[in-house]
């Protein structure tokens, strides 16, 4: 189903706040004596009320730990709440949401004052329509309750709410009022809590929130493995759509790949000429190669260009990736621009056979329109360095 709106926590879901609230943390229970761990081990702190986790973890009667928030904002107010940063790809996601007419609310055990600082800080105030925090002199109210809140001003139905936290609090308190929860991986939270705590969605990639809120994401539920080979898995997945119903997924992993469009100062494009068995036809493509895992893609471009063309840059750009084949395959490849040439030898390897050569630009794209160049990342990287450079 699709969501009228999504309401979202803020620590460890929007904003990466651990440094600020973990040292603040660690800053009030050393003024107060307390033994307390490295403020890296603080994690408790992050999601409920401060009041609460100074009382539960380290036993607080109710006066202290009302001194303890109170020593706790003291660093924080100061310095704490700049030692944040959004995570990657939220602006992002929150455009595509809003272009998709999604409203959307925060709905946070953190003062309203604090949030309301970093959104500002952060330039993404103005994408949210209702931002519910805590006071500073009530701020041990629950997380269902501000949830509540939050769902009430955005007007929309609690069934037609998606509510989207890093912690069991989120999922427990969406669950209170009745609202789908997607837990997410890249905060505090971890996929065992999610999965206890009973969220419907568990996702690990910012841009899926967007998936999930329009009805379209797909959740793995088991995985069967098929094949195990040099380049590529393959296995077969059942998956949860967002109605509830399952399918079946045929999928093929590979760890990606780099292709570089290299521009010679005639405005050539370097190109190879090779054999490829699965179509058992003689093709042309700009130079590329795989990845391997966890290595960097320009580094591995850079190698490429060299050991197939040897060819080296003065300027190495990266501009974009292709999924060259969505329907079954995760690859992801990497595209680079290279220009200011110089040449030196080849490194192939030993069962690589293959010709290099120099193509007016204008040759290739008249090649690509009359379907002699049939390589998508070939034809999606020369037709988007046309519309770049306007060759």
């Amino acid at each position: 189903m699709r969501y009228d709106a999504v309401i979202f926590d803020f620590d460890g879901t929007i904003c990466d706040t651990g440094e600020g609230i973990l040292k603040s943390a660690k800053y009030a229970l050393d003024s107060f004596g307390y033994e307390a761990p490295d403020y890296q081990e603080l994690t408790c702190f992050i999601g409920p009320p401060l009041l609460v986790t100074f009382q539960e973890k380290f036993g607080a009667d109710a006066a202290t730990a009302d001194a303890l928030v109170k020593k706790f904002r003291e660093r924080y107010t100061n310095k704490g709440i700049f030692e944040s940063k959004l995570y990657d790809g939220i602006k992002e996601l929150l455009i595509a949401l809003k272009k998709d007419g999604i409203k959307m609310g925060i709905a946070s055990s953190k003062p309203q004052d604090y949030i309301e600082t970093l959104l500002d800080r952060f330039g993404i105030k103005s994408y949210f329509d209702v931002i519910c925090g805590v006071s500073f002199t009530a701020d041990c109210e629950s997380k269902a309750n501000i949830i509540s809140r939050c769902q009430k001003e955005l007007d929309v139905a609690g069934n037609a709410c998606l509510m989207i936290g890093d912690k069991k609090y989120d999922v427990e308190g969406a669950k209170a009022n009745l609202i789908d929860c997607a837990g997410v991986l890249w905060g505090y939270g971890t996929k065992f809590e999610h999965i206890e705590a009973g969220a419907k969605f568990i996702i690990d990639k910012v841009m899926d929130v967007e998936s999930v809120a329009l009805g379209f994401y797909e959740q793995t539920e088991e995985v069967q493995g098929i094949f195990n080979g040099r380049i590529i898995t393959v296995h077969t997945d059942k998956v949860c759509l967002a109605d509830g119903t399952e399918a079946m997924r045929e999928v093929v992993d590979h760890s990606g790949g780099v292709a570089i469009v290299g521009l010679t100062e005639n405005n050539e494009v370097l190109l190879v000429r090779q054999f490829r068995y699965p179509y058992k036809e003689t093709i042309y493509e700009i130079p590329a190669g795989k990845l391997e895992k966890g290595e960097d893609p320009q580094t591995a471009a850079i190698r490429e260009f060299s050991e197939e063309c040897g060819a080296e840059a003065q300027v190495f750009e990266p501009f974009g990736q292709v999924y060259p084949t969505p329907g079954y395959c995760g690859e992801i490849i990497h595209l680079y621009y290279a220009e200011g040439l110089t040449f030196g030898e080849q490194s192939l390897d030993d069962d690589e056979y293959l010709d290099v050569i120099k193509m007016p630009f204008s040759d290739c794209v008249a090649k690509i329109m009359s379907g002699e160049i049939k390589d998508a990342k070939t034809i999606a990287g020369i037709l988007k360095l046309k519309e770049l450079k306007k060759l």
